[in-house]
């Protein structure tokens, strides 16, 4: 598919735009940040008159513009009637306490609040601008193409899984299989589907030749291939793949995430994900591969 994507970020102050907009920029796209909605329109129609180029971009629009709310809904209608886009939404939140913590943390001022200096507004005057804020963009929550909590992810979590988004639109479409590999000790994925537990395979961390190593390298694959369990567990779950993506694409569903977990993420999960996307992949599915402990997203073939 060509690369052509065109993403507006929003949601609640607080809840990561600017990871996400730093995270689509390493992935080439042009970001704007805090752009008005009225010059929305026009930025789409500078955008069109690239002509065949690749066109990949990102704009954040947020309460910082109080009135992005008012014009965002006619600037949306001349992208797709005038210039023949539709950006994707993405909407970002959190959780009230989450939300609280990190202004406690950073200091900064909600851009709700009255403007005059001074230390952050004390915990009640927050709470308030956080509830009004939420009020104020839940109709573009309700017509938002993806909507991701960042409240239990970390900021390296957040960029993989922006990533891992953008790539699936660019070049697939129909049903899209994300296998994920991660470590438990860091936390499972929260937007997995399916999560399955390799922890009970023999660890090649245990040998000192391999730790250093990764699921993807060729001396891991080999121990691995060798060791016991490690066929049977593999095919099982391939079998189980198989099986249950037909369903899903039959209820039109898009986007299945299947995240495999070790202790460390570095091995056994890895292995197995490429393992797994190599059988699949084989058979014209639509592929993305994330391995979280080593930050690595790619589109498969």
């Amino acid at each position: 598919m060509e690369a052509r994507d065109f993403i507006i970020v929003s949601g609640l102050s607080g809840s990561g735009k600017s990871t996400v907009l730093q995270a689509l920029e390493d992935q080439g796209y042009y970001c704007v940040d805090n752009l008005p909605a009225t010059l929305l329109a026009d930025f789409g129609g500078e955008l069109t008159r690239r002509g065949e180029k690749p066109m990949l971009a990102a704009v954040s629009i947020d309460v910082r513009n109080r009135e992005f709310l008012a014009a965002l809904p006619a600037a949306l209608a001349t992208l797709r009637s005038r210039h023949g886009l539709r950006p994707r939404i993405l909407f970002l939140e959190a959780d009230e306490a989450t939300l609280i913590r990190r202004y406690s943390e950073t200091r900064r001022r909600h851009p709700l609040t009255d403007a005059g200096g001074g230390e952050l507004s004390p915990a009640g005057a927050l709470v308030t601008v956080l509830r009004r804020e939420r009020e104020m963009v839940q109709p573009l929550l309700d017509v938002a193409d993806k909507r991701l909590d960042t409240s239990q992810i970390n900021t390296h979590q957040l960029r993989l899984r922006v990533q891992a988004w953008s790539l699936a639109s660019r070049h697939y479409g129909g049903l899209v299989l994300l296998l994920q590999s991660f470590a438990f000790k860091n936390g499972v994925p929260l937007d997995s589907d399916f999560v399955f537990d390799l922890r009970a395979l023999p660890n090649p961390h245990y040998d000192p030749a391999l730790r250093p190593l990764t699921g993807r390298d060729a001396a891991v694959r080999t121990f691995l291939d060798g060791a016991p369990g490690v066929r049977a567990a593999h095919d099982s779950l391939r079998l189980f793949l198989q099986s249950w993506l037909a369903p899903f694409a039959e209820e039109h569903r898009n986007y299945v995430t299947v995240s495999l977990g070790c202790t460390g993420g570095q091995h056994r999960s890895v292995y197995m994900v490429e393992a797994l996307s190599r059988d699949l992949a084989g058979e014209g599915r639509r592929l993305l591969v994330q391995h979280r402990e080593l930050g690595i997203t790619e589109a498969r073939p």
